[in-house]
């Protein structure tokens, strides 16, 4: 299997509906493409929320340019009349799977509960590359949602971020040391894949760091993207890896 990250800058507005669909065009030998958290909409989109949230029938595009590869993608969106920060997955033409950020962070920096309404569930869904779950920044950050991925039966897991890089010092930034263990105690307890895309560029003073990568079933960065710097790198996953994992916690 054969994903490709796509470590993007978005911008606070419509337009990276376009460059997304370039970038699926440059990496449609990939099996899925993936893309980081609001990737269609920018993050501090505030009361321009509800002007520039998408509707489902808008996204008919990303459902065509899936025929080629599927797509994995966040996006600020409109369903049953609520706006929700959103992880969608496109394949052979159509809407796969959406999954609704359950977490989602007042404090500090963030802003999101007081405009995006909250998810409820974390489930995996089939995909033609096996079962697979999705989630979305500050989901990761608690431990019942680590605690469902493990009881599931997904087989590759998709984190989708827009982390702002924070608390500098001379050994690198303290949030990417904390991402390094929420990714690979996820991994580790659940014998998967993980797939973590994080976003880059500036948005009214915060900076996002990248850093986007994979973990092996048994808790190794196989590949990763600079900081800071957008990018993407194709990376190939060893479905072998995630029975050897198991394998392994039974026979230890």
């Amino acid at each position: 299997m054969k994903v490709a990250l796509i470590q993007s800058a978005p911008k606070l507005n419509r337009s990276n509906l376009n460059d997304v669909l370039t970038l699926i065009e440059a990496n449609k030998d990939a099996d899925v493409v993936v893309f980081p958290e609001l990737a269609l909409s920018g993050y501090l989109l505030q009361d321009k929320l509800y002007e520039d949230a998408w509707k489902i029938e808008e996204l008919n595009d990303l459902a065509r340019a899936s025929v080629a590869c599927d797509i994995v993608i966040g996006a600020a969106l409109w369903d049953n009349d609520n706006v929700y920060n959103s992880a969608l997955y496109f394949s052979k033409g159509s809407l796969l799977h959406i999954h609704h950020k359950n977490y989602l962070p007042t404090y500090g920096m963030f802003e999101e509960g007081r405009y995006f309404v909250a998810g409820e569930t974390i489930i995996s869904f089939s995909t033609p590359y096996g079962k697979a779950i999705m989630v979305v920044c500050e989901d990761l950050w608690h431990a019942e949602t680590i605690a469902t991925i493990s009881a599931s039966d997904a087989e590759v897991v998709y984190v989708l971020a827009a982390s702002p890089a924070r608390n500098f010092s001379d050994e690198g930034i303290s949030i990417e040391s904390q991402w390094d263990a929420l990714l690979k105690s996820t991994a580790l307890l659940s014998h998967n894949y993980v797939v973590f895309v994080n976003r880059v560029g500036f948005e009214d003073g915060l900076g996002f760091w990248g850093g986007s990568r994979v973990i092996t079933p048994m808790g190794t960065i196989e590949y990763s993207l600079p900081l800071f710097d957008r990018g993407e790198k194709l990376c190939s996953l060893d479905a072998s890896l995630k029975k050897l994992g198991r394998y392994l916690v039974k026979h230890t």
